[in-house]
This record gives C-alpha cells, structure tokens and sequence, in this order.
C-alpha cells in the first residue's frame, strides 16, 4: 500500500477505518475501531479488539473496559472524551480465536498507521501500554524478561510511558499474586489521569 500524506488527522482516521489490508485473515472481515483527537494529553494502547468491542464498535466496551476504567478512575463520560484520552490499540481489528483465547494483534497495523497516528497526537504525556503487544512494541529492549517485571520497573519509562498488566478477567490470577500494583501502581495512575483529564 502506497504511503499517503493526510492533512488532518480526521482524514488519516478516515482512511484507518476504511483499511482492508488484513482482509483475507480476519474471521469476521474488517472493522478498525480506534478513536483520537488531537488535544488528547493520554494515551491508551491494548492490543486488538475481542469479539463484543468488534460487534459494538466502541473500544474497551467489555470487562477489561471495566477494570481498566477502574484503575484509571474515570467514568465512561471521561474516558470516551476523545479530546482527553485517544484509544489506538495495536491492531486495530478483531483478529480471530486462537487455542487460548483470541489471536495476536495482528502487525499491519502498527507497520501501516501507527507512526502516522502518532506523528498526529502532540499533546500526548502518558502512553499506558496495556499488556505485553504495546510494551513490547513502544519499549522494545528496555522491557524486562517478564510483564510482571516490565511493569514493577515502571519508573524507568516514567513519564512518558506507563506499562500495565491486561485488565481482562483472565488476569485475576495475576493480580492475586501481584497485589502491589493494586496496592501502589493504581493510586499513582489515578492521581496522573486525574491531572491530565482535568478540563482548562
């Protein structure tokens, strides 16, 4: 695909959603769900939407969403105000089932659009990487051998980044034999998003 120069990043966001270049590998077809404006001051990369965001269309609208909200301490209000808060997952479609749980995401995407995104977010402050696609991705050798210990070396990625473990319910194990990040991480989170969510 040739690459394209877009004057706005509504027109760039136009033309994300309309991509199909992963077409002929995704079980229910294209449906790029991401949102950003460009005042937004934080952040969100996951990884790839599951099958209730990819039927509604609406990002984290499922119980990781929940969770995720939670540890933010926002409310929906403030977390679909794209002006605050963009949503660019790694891949930006759902990319199937897989024997444990759904597939990767999916690297087109990044290869693709992500830069271009980026290039277009300058208000950015916090990068949350929700899991280990986005930490590997935005911290490439300066992540640790684990999540556990990329996330409990969160200073080193301070203030730009901030890795999390997935909010999903798969991960209640996890955060049962981490109870520090609920412990210490949370509150530190919740008090940065509150900061940078805060209306001028």
């Amino acid at each position: 695909m040739p690459e394209t120069t877009y004057p706005t990043l509504e027109a760039l966001l136009v033309a994300v959603r309309d991509c199909r270049a992963c077409e002929a590998h995704l079980p229910l077809g294209p449906r790029p769900v991401l949102r950003a404006v460009n005042t937004a001051r934080i952040l969100i990369v996951g990884q790839a939407p599951g099958i209730r965001v990819h039927t509604s269309g609406i990002p984290w609208d499922d119980p990781s969403g929940e969770r995720l909200r939670a540890w933010m301490g926002v409310d929906k209000d403030v977390f679909y105000d794209a002006s605050r808060i963009a949503i660019i997952p790694m891949g930006y479609c759902y990319p199937g089932r897989g024997a444990h749980g759904d597939m990767p995401p999916r690297r087109e995407c990044a290869t693709l659009w992500l830069d271009q995104l980026l290039a277009r977010l300058p208000q950015i402050e916090l990068t949350l990487l929700v899991g280990q696609y986005a930490q590997r991705h935005f911290l490439g050798p300066r992540r640790k051998s684990t999540l556990a210990e990329t996330v409990k070396a969160w200073r080193e990625y301070a203030p730009q980044y901030l890795p999390l473990p997935h909010p999903s319910p798969r991960n209640q194990p996890w955060l049962k034999h981490h109870p520090w990040f609920v412990q210490q991480l949370v509150p530190l989170l919740r008090a940065r998003v509150e900061t940078l969510t805060m209306l001028s």
